[in-house]
């Protein structure tokens, strides 16, 4: 005996139908079940097939794809999205949007794709871009995911640089690489020669990729370059050359003899700085002591003058120092012998 206690028949997009019997006995005949089970799916496909045909189907989600097959542009590149729903009744109106914002609108008798051309001519062309699909019975239509462009620039060529340009073996030397233009991320690649001497270096920054190198022989002073690229197509840039050189080994006797003549210069400077400060100032004051020592007072007599002639003693003045001097003349008559001659008294008086 043949029981069935549940079909089960589940529908895709494709139209596809699946039987599914739980529950049998297995005393009947398998033959008996197949038949039993295609007589059902027959008339229940046709029954679907029917329904379908009379009324509309929704559409599915949009999809919007670029047409180049990448979201990589150039400034003032012509590009192509693509709106299109893979199952719908049409007709069907695509819609494009850009930051929220209606860019066009495109109506299609049919399922085929929506095609939009749009030229990059400044970074807010880049995106963020979404497209809706709609007919007569979708409310509000769907929207697709959002889509965004990549604006790439040519890189410039890198600079290839270090803290010190000598070195000696032994030390630690840094080499860095930048690139001041150029989309980002941007790799760059280290040699020496033609060999490379590094993994590739990614930057999503503007920043300089570096590398450390062991000066540990004379083969080490070579010379060395970089590599940098981006995205952008066929543009790869390489560096100037960058040499190393050797340092020159310093003598233990040199800084011993850079101290004396450090030690020398500074006593001449010191010596030329006394000389108008200590040394002529000291020989005037003694030169000044023994002028005055050689004055004071001074008597001139001379018989044979007549009696009114005054005598005058010149002294001889000090030239860095200003001096008055006072001079009083006194004359005396002697009375008792009445002598012609006279005696006169010089008195030089200095004030400090």
């Amino acid at each position: 005996m043949l029981f069935l206690t549940s079909l089960l028949f589940s529908y895709c997009k494709r139209r596809t139908y699946f039987l599914h019997i739980t529950n049998l006995s297995n005393q009947e005949p398998l033959f008996l079940v197949f038949k039993l089970s295609f007589l059902l799916l027959v008339q229940t496909s046709q029954q679907i097939q029917k329904t379908t045909a009379n009324g509309k189907e929704m559409l599915s989600n949009p999809r919007l794809l670029p047409l180049e097959g990448t979201l990589n542009v150039m400034m003032n590149q012509n590009v192509s999205l693509s709106c299109h729903v893979d199952s719908g009744s049409p007709p069907v109106r695509y819609t494009l949007f850009k930051h929220n914002q209606k860019v066009s609108t495109l109506n299609r008798p049919d399922l085929t794709p929506g095609l939009f051309n749009l030229t990059i001519n400044s970074a807010s062309d880049v995106g963020e871009y979404k497209c809706k699909a709609e007919n007569n019975i979708t409310n509000g239509g769907k929207y697709s995911k959002s889509l965004s462009f990549t604006l790439i620039e040519p890189i410039s060529k890198p600079v290839l640089s270090s803290l010190t340009s000598q070195a000696k073996e032994g030390q630690n030397v840094t080499l860095s690489c930048l690139s001041v233009n150029g989309s980002l991320p941007i790799t760059y690649i280290f040699f020496k020669g033609k060999r490379s001497i590094s993994q590739p270096v990614k930057m999503q920054k503007r920043e300089a990729a570096m590398i450390f190198l062991f000066i540990n022989s004379s083969s080490d002073f070579g010379t060395y370059k970089c590599r940098a690229e981006n995205s952008f197509r066929n543009n790869t840039k390489y560096s100037n050359s960058f040499n190393f050189t050797l340092a020159e080994e310093r003598s233990h006797s040199q800084p011993l003899i850079i101290s004396l003549v450090l030690i020398l210069l500074l006593f001449i400077i010191g010596f030329a700085l006394a000389i108008p400060f200590f040394i002529i100032p000291s020989y005037k004051a003694k030169k000044f002591k023994s002028t005055r020592s050689s004055t004071g007072l001074t008597s001139t007599i001379n018989a044979e003058e007549a009696e009114d002639d005054v005598i005058y003693t010149e002294i001889e003045p000090i030239k860095p120092e200003e001096e008055y001097i006072n001079i009083s003349v006194i004359r005396r008559e002697d009375e008792k012998e009445k002598r012609t001659c006279a005696t006169v008294y010089s008195k030089v008086l200095i004030r400090d």
